[in-house]
């Protein structure tokens, strides 16, 4: 890249952490929610959203050069292509992955603290940022189960849903908050669900209003045992931010029955760094993953393997762990992958 056009790459850089900041003021203010209901003029539009006139039409001033808005020289409009992916209860809902990244600001100085001295930032540390900006554990995954979880993920296993409408046991691995769970438990009732995390908090609101076929337990993924062994043990997201991953998948082999799948989600990237140049999701994925997976692994004496861990060592993990027979499927998300494990 010549010299003028990294120039301009880093202006883009710096813009777009800007509106990412931004974006996420008018989420909390109520612009956003507020513009989406309509046209109008900077001072209609602070009205509406009970907020300052001036505050307004400098925040507008980013929205529309950043093209977010689109100004007619009076009134400020907020199309409705484009508040899709910022409001709304659905997959294309970018606000809850945009303000998690937001909070993630907030524990740059213990970061750059283990870059000088070891160990990590522990998972403790970050709950009173992302409290403050509004972002909830889960929040990304919620939509995405409901829309994609049954057809699309359950989906591309072939049989997976056959087992599952039949009856089957079935034990989600750090669980979180159950929205999988629910999801699941609704679509297949002659199955039985367990959801498992080693975190009370989440797993406290998970059974607040839990199906009649799904229960919820504290545990460690590491200390995993089974009597009878599961149909079926899912894993969303969850093994490459696991502590001690090899002995998570023991444990889950050995949960397993015989005739059992493991099913896991996780990210699709290469284990090669240079196999993801190119890859338009691969800087922010490698970007989140030191801010958050490898330093809290690594707050822990953990493995640190990373959101970009790759199909190639997850794969070479699964086989060392038992999986004699493992299929790697495209999911319903480019930036994720399936993984049909079975003894």
């Amino acid at each position: 890249m010549e010299e003028k056009d990294f120039a301009a790459h880093l202006t883009a850089t710096m813009t777009g952490a800007a509106l990412t900041m931004l974006i996420g003021v008018g989420h909390r203010t109520g612009l956003l929610a507020a513009a989406a209901r309509g046209p109008a003029t900077s001072a209609g539009l602070a009205e509406r959203a009970g907020l300052q006139e001036r505050y307004v039409r400098e925040w507008l001033g980013a929205m529309v050069t950043g093209g977010i808005f689109t100004y007619d020289g009076r009134e400020y409009t907020f199309p409705p292509e484009h508040a899709k992916f910022l409001l709304g209860d659905t997959s294309a809902n970018l606000m809850p992955s945009l303000l998690t990244l937001s909070a993630f600001t907030g524990i740059l100085p213990e970061l750059e603290r283990a870059f000088a001295e070891g160990g990590g930032v522990p998972r403790s540390a970050y709950g009173p940022y992302l409290e403050t900006l509004g972002a909830k554990t889960g929040d990304s995954w919620e939509h995405i189960y409901r829309e994609h979880l049954v057809d699309g993920f359950f989906g591309a296993v072939p049989g997976l849903a056959d087992r599952l409408t039949a009856g089957a046991r079935v034990l989600d691995l750090g669980c979180g908050t159950g929205n999988a769970i629910a999801v699941a438990a609704r679509a297949f009732p002659a199955s039985h669900f367990t959801g498992l995390d080693i975190n009370a908090s989440v797993v406290e609101q998970a059974s607040e209003n839990k199906p009649e076929n799904a229960e919820f337990v504290v545990g460690d993924a590491a200390e995993l045992t089974a009597d009878p062994p599961y149909d079926v043990i899912t894993a969303f997201d969850a093994i490459h931010d696991q502590d001690r991953p090899d002995v998570v998948l023991r444990r889950i082999r050995e949960a397993l029955a015989e005739d059992g799948l493991f099913f896991m989600v996780d990210t699709n990237f290469s284990s090669h760094l240079e196999k993801n140049v190119g890859n338009p999701l691969a800087a922010l994925t490698y970007s989140i993953s030191l801010m958050y997976c490898t330093t809290t692994s690594l707050a822990e004496d953990g493995a640190a393997l990373g959101a970009v861990w790759g199909t190639e060592k997850a794969s070479e993990m699964l086989a060392d762990a038992g999986f004699r027979h493992v299929d790697v499927l495209e999911s319903p998300r480019p930036q994720n992958c399936i993984y049909a494990c079975r003894p």
